[in-house]
């Protein structure tokens, strides 16, 4: 088995055909209380693809997460074929775990056009380059004085190289007055091959990885105790133009608004000359620890 983080994302994304339409998902056995919601949705997008021709890119898809899933047990993902027109391909994923649903994704193909006009707003903010920026790992050891077992053994495995724009934030001073925003630099941790869809699966995978952070940022740090348990309660992705997820992209991020115990945020992914790729909204579940 292989130990480089980027091919075991890969292996992870690479589902196995039992029936015409369905697919099962390894689901490693890791001490989490739950699978990682990214996991789900880009074995969903995986599921999704592979029942296509594959001259159509992903263009959106919009997904809830029903029920957290258990480590260790594998998922089984049952793909409906909606439509296949002449400029759009719609396919709806049922995600399977023992018998009960744990998540429901639509995605939407478009085959490739050219557009009669095309505009982008700039990017929110100049941010430095991302090789300026210490890893997430190197900010942890920086603050510690070394790297907690646990986290090494996390780092180990982490697929994602992430730097964050701002440095993070350790105690309740340093969050005093902070804005609903986070921006992190983030790439693959090797390359992941040639194939289209396995970028956009990456891409989907690496998204929920930092989104809601920009909810928690005014309450509490990003790194130390957590004093909140969090879930994902829906995801929706639109991708605007080709990409590589082993290549360098911002996630600027913002939270509009949190209230009720739910979050909004939403992200936009930009290439390193500034292109929009992708925009991204979430809503997490918000509950205090203990209450």
């Amino acid at each position: 088995m292989t130990t480089n983080p980027a091919e075991r994302l890969v292996d992870l994304l690479d589902l196995e055909q039992i029936e015409v339409n369905i697919f099962r998902g390894r689901s490693p056995q890791e001490s989490l209380q739950r699978v990682f919601g990214g996991q789900v949705a880009g074995q969903a997008m995986v599921a999704a693809g592979r029942t296509t021709e594959g001259d159509r890119p992903v263009h959106s898809l919009h997904a809830y997460f029903l029920r957290p899933g258990r480590p260790g047990v594998p998922i089984v993902y049952q793909v409906e074929r909606v439509r296949d027109g002449r400029s759009f391909t719609t396919r709806r994923v049922t995600a399977v775990q023992q018998g009960r649903t744990i998540f429901n994704l639509t995605a939407s193909f478009h085959k490739p056009e050219e557009g009669s006009f095309e505009h982008q707003l700039p990017p929110a903010r100049k941010v430095p380059d991302p090789e300026s920026l210490p890893t997430v790992t190197q900010e942890i050891s920086e603050h510690l004085g070394t790297l907690p077992e646990q986290l090494e053994r996390m780092a180990r495995r982490q697929p994602f190289d992430i730097r964050y724009v701002d440095r993070l934030r350790w105690t309740a001073e340093e969050i005093e007055h902070a804005e609903p925003r986070s921006a992190v630099w983030m790439r693959a941790v090797g390359p992941l091959g040639d194939d289209p869809l396995v970028h956009t699966c990456a891409l989907t995978y690496a998204s929920d990885m930092t989104l809601l952070d920009a909810v928690r940022i005014p309450v509490e740090p990003l790194w130390g105790p957590r004093g909140f348990d969090m879930a994902s309660l829906d995801h929706a992705m639109w991708f605007h133009r080709p990409f590589r997820a082993d290549e360098w992209f911002l996630y600027d991020q913002e939270s509009p608004i949190a209230v009720g115990g739910r979050g909004l945020a939403r992200g936009r992914i930009y290439d390193l000359e500034g292109r929009l790729l992708v925009s991204v909204v979430q809503e997490g579940l918000f509950r205090k620890l203990g209450a």
